[in-house]
């Protein structure tokens, strides 16, 4: 039997900090089965799934704990694995870099009932001006009375310079 767990991690960015948790986990004879890591505002920061067998459960949350001795912030919390269903479509947005982007789409989206699966954001100069565009990539998770019509006029209507593209 084994237990899902999820863990974030953040940390003063060096060499030997992914080593330092995947050996860990490893020696608990555990499985990594997904992450997100970056390098954000110099920091060392991720998310990181991993299986682990039921008996090394508790050994293993201790060993992740003490890896602050080497600079590694470990939070784990505990997850049921399960499938959610409805389509998942990639929704990317570009426009004009200002406060709240990303706080009105996720209100849209909330009010459609839609999920948000994997949300991916970065800013970079415009390639004819100095002004800074917001890009962001999304999957999310529609629900069945949710059209792609629907969602592409919800998130358009937030503000006249967002650009919308929809794939599934």
């Amino acid at each position: 039997m084994t237990q899902h767990l999820v863990l974030t991690v953040i940390g003063d960015d060096r060499p030997g900090l992914v080593e330092a948790l995947s050996h860990v986990i490893a020696e608990h004879q555990a499985s990594w089965s997904e992450s997100r890591m970056a390098h954000l505002a110099d920091k060392f920061a991720g998310i990181v799934t991993v299986e682990v067998p039921k008996d090394n459960e508790t050994s293993l949350i201790k060993a992740l704990q003490e890896l602050s001795s080497v600079g590694l912030k470990v939070s784990v919390e505990v997850a049921n694995k399960h499938v959610a269903s409805g389509e998942v479509v990639v929704l990317s947005v570009m426009g004009n870099d200002r406060t709240g982007i990303i706080r009105e789409v996720s209100k849209t989206l909330s009010m459609l009932g839609a999920n948000v699966v994997d949300l991916n954001s970065y800013c970079e100069p415009a390639p004819m001006s100095s002004e800074m565009l917001f890009k962001a990539e999304l999957e999310v998770l529609l629900p069945s009375d949710c059209s792609l019509e629907t969602l592409e006029k919800a998130i358009e209507a937030i503000s006249s310079d967002l650009v919308v593209e929809l794939a599934d």
